[in-house]
């Protein structure tokens, strides 16, 4: 095991060596790293002055967690630029041709690249919480819990693992370190906007909601570093020069992927929809399990929770709720202004967002989004079943009627992002990052045209226009 991974610590050696040499890289490391945490100490202490005239207790227990949040982020995107040039750099430089032509296996050169890439911001965030710490700690203000402090380094260490590793996928899908850096925004932007969610959890003080966080962070880490393995081909560094956006290319390799080899609608689904369907058949395996998972988790909610918001309602506001769920006429008046246009658009709308959450998440977006559309069955379930309504009858007359055609729309649409996600971090040699995207979206997209659309169209128009009258003469009964 040993002879695998000393040849990872020779390439990590010889690129910490170089970053230590480089005055550019380590002057603005350690002016962020001394003077950030005076900066945000300075600001807590306003804060802290200001919000005590009105007693705002909450907020004050947690700003300390949450500059220690901030303090951790900022020394992760200066050292950014190290993992953004790490292999398109020595490609400009001319160093590149040596390294890829040692005996080093190729998941040896990433990962002797990764671990430098996130040993030191790591590092220079760990010293800087640390020296943050001990100002907290001088000044009298109060300690967050040891368990905190915990889930922020280890949120921390989950961010420097995600940025860095997609900071050199991107080193080794360009062709210049002028673009590299410029598509270092579609690694910041979207990790400060999670962070913005992660404060909020802070505020609030849920720190199971913040483990949550930290669990979804580090599986998109895995998926990148995944990713950027699975990618990694020395000849595809060697062999561009220059990036084209070639549109005719990019639209007939859709096309093809699209048709195949069919020349009517009756072999497109023969053929071509036949062999997409074929590979969501593990995928779709997954998605069953993952719906009983998601119904239950819905109900158990409800039944762990509801009971609670009920009990401190008044009983007649509880029997007021319950009588209103019964009323035929407030129902009837409802569904009215759901038309099958309407219900059909929002469908699409709601497959369309766990595409675009799935491609920016490896899946995993996309697939919470699933999960949070079919718990609430479960959510339902729970609900009427505490307001002392049946809930089967209201099942088989509410849902069933339509559900047959949505929810597996809703299913077979998911295993096609989940497919997505999954042949992204499986290697395939002979073809580029781009090219395997392109043919993915358009197996999604015949999936989305062919099966998905119709089946959503006919849930449509029965829920518009048939589960109404159903669901009315079982309440009536």
């Amino acid at each position: 095991m040993w002879d695998k991974l000393f040849p990872v610590w020779l390439v990590t050696r010889r690129e910490l060596r170089d970053q230590l040499r480089d005055w550019r890289v380590l002057t603005p490391l350690i002016i962020l790293t001394i003077f950030f945490p005076i900066l945000m100490n300075e600001f807590a202490r306003m804060t802290v002055d200001f919000l005590n005239q009105y007693n705002a207790n909450l907020i004050l227990d947690r700003l300390v967690p949450f500059s220690i949040l901030i303090i951790g982020f900022f020394p992760i995107t200066v050292s950014l630029v190290v993992a953004l040039e790490s292999f398109v750099g020595e490609k400009e430089r001319g160093t590149i041709e040596p390294l890829l032509s040692s005996p080093l296996e190729n998941w040896q050169l990433y990962f002797g690249k990764l671990l430098l890439g996130v040993f030191t911001p790591l590092m220079a965030s760990f010293l800087s919480i640390f020296f943050y710490l001990v100002m907290v700690d001088r000044q009298g203000l109060d300690m967050p819990p040891w368990y905190i402090i915990l889930q922020l380094l280890i949120l921390t260490t989950a961010h420097a693992i995600l940025m860095v590793s997609a900071a050199i996928v991107i080193s080794v899908q360009s062709t210049s370190v002028k673009a590299a850096n410029l598509l270092a925004s579609f690694i910041v932007i979207p990790v400060a906007v999670l962070m913005q969610g992660e404060a909020v959890m802070l505020f609030w003080g849920n720190e199971d909601v913040l483990w949550l966080a930290v669990a979804g962070v580090t599986i998109l880490a895995l998926l990148i570093v995944r990713v950027g393995i699975a990618h990694f081909q020395r000849e595809y560094l060697l062999g561009r020069e220059i990036d084209v956006i070639n549109m005719r290319w990019i639209g007939r390799t859709f096309w093809m992927n699209f048709k195949g080899d069919a020349h009517s609608i009756a072999e497109w689904y023969g053929s071509s929809i036949r062999s997409s369907l074929r590979k969501l058949v593990t995928p779709s395996m997954l998605i069953v399990l993952i719906a009983g998972i998601g119904i239950w988790l819905g109900y158990d909610w409800i039944i762990q929770n509801l009971p609670t918001a009920l009990s401190k309602a008044p009983p007649e506001e509880v029997a007021k709720l319950a009588e209103r769920a019964r009323e035929t006429p407030e129902l009837m008046r409802l569904r009215e202004s759901f038309s099958a246009p309407f219900l059909f658009m929002n469908n699409t709308r709601a497959m369309v967002s766990i595409l675009v959450a799935g491609l920016v998440s490896f899946s995993v977006l996309g697939i919470v989004l699933y999960l949070v559309n079919i718990g609430l069955i479960g959510g339902l379930f729970g609900a009427f079943e505490l307001l002392g309504i049946p809930p089967w009858p209201l099942f088989l007359g509410g849902v069933l009627p339509h559900g047959v055609f949505e929810i597996p729309a809703l299913m077979i649409g998911s295993a096609a992002v989940l497919y997505i996600g999954v042949a992204l971090v499986t290697p395939q040699t002979g073809k580029s990052m781009g090219e395997i995207v392109i043919e993915l979206l358009a197996d999604w997209a015949k999936i989305f045209i062919g099966i998905v659309i119709p089946l959503l169209a006919v849930a449509a128009v029965i829920e518009a226009y048939v589960t109404p009258l159903i669901l009315v003469a079982i309440l009536q009964r």
